[in-house]
């Protein structure tokens, strides 16, 4: 049964001009000024989320982004931040790349948050999909094979600095603490200080390829898992290999259990107005996502074609409606959006989280005004239940 509601935001300025006509993604570029501005739209965010009772607001840790997409590079300094601006909303790392990090950084970091916000920090690691963030902090995306390697060694020591009083660790690629003399004797263990007052951490993951590998690693240390494309095809197959795994882990998870599933939703008094409101929006979000693998189906010659001004309907680009109808995106009423929450409710009985979020490029004014409809309108149909 569907509880707790969600948004991803993961950090798009207001771009001006947007969809298949407006600025190609790689010809846009802001001042610094304006980039700066995602901190206060941030916070408008999160206490419109605080206000209507949404639980987690998931930001998303991104470098380098001159193109306005996704611009906060550190989601632990905002969520303490945030945490002081509004009242019981939670801020999700939606993810820190680790790779990107030194794992012991990283664990001192969130344990810094959690004690500072008392406990509304929800930690999340990922592998990262930017080859010029994660290899310009020196850590390897092209091999993917050692990306891996590097991530789970690392989430390995991270979990270990979280519970226990004392720790030391040895893997391929660190050694800790290194075997080195200090204040009179030789140093065999360390200690994180401070360590989270709220154990276990709750941690989360993306759920991407859902490879028994990667799922089987989640499962060893009860990590949870945000799946993106609502009802569609790729999602489910995920879905079910979540509780596979789980089980094969003696975990007696329901369908949907642990999980979090997303959908770019938009509402309007009609399914015709949501569809022509949300299409540039949607648009953006196919050229921003499309060269990097998230936009499932599409082709290569559509993707080029995605890459310029215009013509996508001649080279035949995908539609916001054809992702409608796999469920990956909603644009229509509140009740057509709370009939098809409950079709998820009743296709994966174990579901108590969704994401329902606001699609890339959407301008403050609107998130605002969406978030709150969606709040006042849907949520409380499933909170007071």
């Amino acid at each position: 049964m569907i509880r707790h509601f969600s948004n991803v935001y993961a950090g798009h300025v207001d771009l001006g001009d947007m969809g298949q006509d407006a600025t190609p993604a790689n010809d846009r570029r802001y001042s610094n000024a304006h980039l700066a501005t995602v901190f206060d739209k941030t916070t408008a965010v999160a206490k419109t989320m605080d206000e209507h009772g949404y639980s987690i607001l998931w930001l998303a840790e991104h470098h380098f982004q001159h193109e306005g997409y996704e611009a906060i590079p550190n989601l632990l300094m905002c969520a303490v931040d945030l945490a002081h601006k509004t009242r019981q909303l939670k801020i999700g790392c939606g993810f820190n790349i680790t790779p990107m990090w030194h794992p012991l950084r990283l664990a001192e970091d969130f344990a810094t948050a959690d004690i500072l916000t008392k406990g509304r920090t929800v930690f999340g690691v990922g592998r990262g999909y930017h080859t010029r963030e994660v290899e310009t902090f020196g850590a390897p995306m092209l091999d993917q094979e050692a990306n891996r390697e590097l991530f789970e060694e690392q989430v390995e020591i991270i979990m270990k600095a979280f519970r226990e009083e004392s720790f030391s660790h040895k893997g391929k690629r660190y050694t800790l603490p290194p075997n080195v003399p200090y204040r009179g004797y030789d140093l065999k263990e360390l200690t994180l200080v401070p360590r989270p007052v709220n154990l276990p951490v709750e941690t989360w993951q993306p759920v991407v390829s859902a490879g028994a590998r990667g799922l089987d690693f989640m499962m060893k240390h009860r990590i949870k898992g945000l799946i993106g494309g609502g009802a569609a095809t790729a999602a489910q197959k995920s879905i079910y290999a979540f509780q596979e795994a789980a089980h094969r882990a003696g975990l007696d998870y329901k369908l949907g259990e642990g999980l979090s599933l997303g959908i770019f939703y938009y509402l309007a008094d009609s399914r015709e107005r949501a569809i022509r409101e949300i299409t540039p929006f949607y648009e953006e979000h196919v050229k921003m996502f499309g060269p990097l693998g998230f936009v499932p189906g599409i082709t290569p010659e559509q993707l080029e074609a995605s890459t310029k001004r215009g013509g996508w309907d001649t080279a035949g680009v995908p539609k916001v409606t054809d992702y409608m109808k796999v469920g990956a995106w909603f644009a229509g009423t509140v009740d057509e959006l709370v009939a098809y929450l409950h079709e998820l409710e009743a296709k994966f009985p174990g579901l108590e989280y969704v994401h329902l979020s606001n699609s890339m490029g959407m301008p403050q004014k609107v998130m605002l005004e969406q978030l709150a409809w969606l709040g006042k309108e849907v949520l409380p149909k499933f909170k007071n239940r």
